[in-house]
């Protein structure tokens, strides 16, 4: 599993010019699933971007986690972090999971979110999404 975390100010996904989900500060999370990924990898990842210290506080600029500071969390699955780049010009993602199983491995990982946070914001799963965000820092993650 791939998980690339993003600070922000905001950010929102929109399906058919429709928003469906939006936040205020805290992390844009894009997950993508590789087929050996299980629901403990997702839950393990899910703990480790809540957990991550990755906010200000008065002592120190990353000292503190999305939950420390009452973040919001945006989790929206994306296949393309599962491409295998080594090669060519064009990507190969022969190495990302099946869409079955990338679904049901990024509900478990916004249901972890959910569980510890108490909310979740999520992208639709297969949609044609529209990220929108307002980055914070930059401050960017990769966690797998």
């Amino acid at each position: 599993m791939e998980v690339l975390l993003q600070r922000v100010t905001q950010a929102a996904v929109d399906v058919a010019g429709e928003r469906i989900a939006s936040i205020g500060p805290g992390l844009l999370v894009f997950v993508g699933v590789l087929p050996s990924d299980t629901r403990e990898d997702a839950q393990r990842l899910a703990d480790r971007a809540l957990d991550l210290r990755i906010f200000a506080d008065a002592a120190k600029p990353m000292n503190r986690s999305v939950v420390d500071v009452g973040g919001e969390v945006l989790v929206v699955s994306q296949f393309t972090l599962a491409a295998d780049t080594r090669r060519g010009r064009r990507p190969s993602f022969d190495s990302a999971a099946p869409p079955e199983l990338a679904k049901q491995r990024v509900a478990e990982f916004a249901a972890r979110i959910r569980e510890r946070l108490g909310a979740v914001a999520e992208g639709r799963f297969g949609a044609d999404m529209q990220v929108s965000l307002v980055n914070d820092g930059p401050v960017t993650f990769l966690l797998s």
